[in-house]
């Protein structure tokens, strides 16, 4: 047991680490290699914040955990709006543009919608995986398409300067610590999950939901914190939309593509209907605040207080 809260805990350090060296190497390899810092920016800095994610549902799948996957994406997506963006608007009202109304956010929402309906018959196989990976492509040229016409990325200060200014031999090492981290990582914080899970009756599900959601999603917290703090607002906020997008349209696919997988009922009908909840709810929110042009602190708390409230329901289903 002592073993197994070890690995967790080790696991998650390790995973956060080596995400960041991961796509700070891919990144930068990609970027000697030709590619435009606009690109680079769209996909590798953008994919890499669900990098843990992806590891950790590759892994649980592979191990025969894939609901354990499915809850790890669902989990992460509700963590991400809200805790991440209510822990954000608490420390600094989040200045909002109009463009994440216009695209983003009703992309995010039609996001969230294909992803229910591949989880409605409570299964994935490799047809629902192959749509959501589908609509990753679609949604990534949409994404392109948009920061073309603006001529922007978003990629923070410091870490495009560290992509520019990293050399080859430089990144392609960081590139391979980070990819063999993130395996070894993702290995152990499953392993520990899963064991801690058996010990105490409590489902993969559940185990995917808190322990696991919650750690994979530090790197944004960390990320969203630093941006707000730093005046980044409009960074704070698009890495948590960019990467709710790609937990389900690259993460949740991981299980059904490997093998098919039988979803626990629970997670469609309590957790992606939070979930579901949750990204209307930041729309709206949205609409409300617009005027003010910022989201305050007032819907930081709601957002805050909703997830704890869901945290306390999950407790106690567990423990009945």
């Amino acid at each position: 047991m002592l073993s197994a809260s070890a690995a967790v805990i080790v696991g998650l350090v390790i995973l956060v680490w080596s995400a960041d060296k991961f796509v700070i190497g891919a990144a930068a390899t990609a970027r000697r290699l030709g590619m435009s810092p606009l690109l680079v920016g769209l996909t590798i800095v953008a994919m890499g914040t669900s990098a843990p994610e992806m590891f950790v549902s590759a892994m649980a799948a592979l191990d025969g955990a894939g609901n354990l996957a499915v809850g790890n994406a669902l989990g992460s997506n509700i963590t991400n709006i809200a805790l991440v963006l209510g822990v954000t608007a608490l420390i600094s009202p989040i200045p909002l543009q109009k463009k994440l109304l216009k695209k983003e956010l009703p992309l995010l929402v039609l996001i969230s919608i294909i992803g229910g309906l591949t989880l409605a018959d409570l299964e994935l196989n490799m047809i629902d995986g192959l749509i959501l990976i589908g609509a990753m492509i679609v949604a990534l040229y949409l994404m392109f398409q948009e920061s073309s016409e603006s001529g922007e990325a978003v990629v923070e200060e410091d870490e495009a300067a560290e992509i520019e200014n990293t050399p080859l031999s430089k990144a392609v090492i960081e590139l391979l610590i980070g990819l063999l981290a993130l395996m070894i990582s993702s290995k152990m914080l499953v392993w520990g999950a899963t064991l801690i899970a058996r010990e105490f009756g409590i489902s993969d599900l559940v185990i995917g939901l808190t322990i696991v959601a919650i750690g994979t999603s530090l790197p944004e917290l960390a990320a969203s914190v630093v941006s707000a703090l730093k005046g980044h607002h409009d960074i704070a906020i698009g890495n948590v939309i960019g990467s709710n997008m790609f937990n389900l349209l690259t993460v949740m696919p991981i299980p059904g593509l490997l093998a098919v997988t039988q979803v626990d009922a629970l997670a469609l009908y309590r957790d992606y209907a939070v979930m579901m909840v949750l990204t209307i709810a930041l729309l709206v929110l949205f609409l409300l605040s617009y005027r003010k042009g910022k989201l305050g602190r007032i819907p930081g708390a709601m957002l805050t207080t909703s997830f704890v409230a869901y945290m306390t329901t999950l407790f106690f289903m567990a423990n009945q």
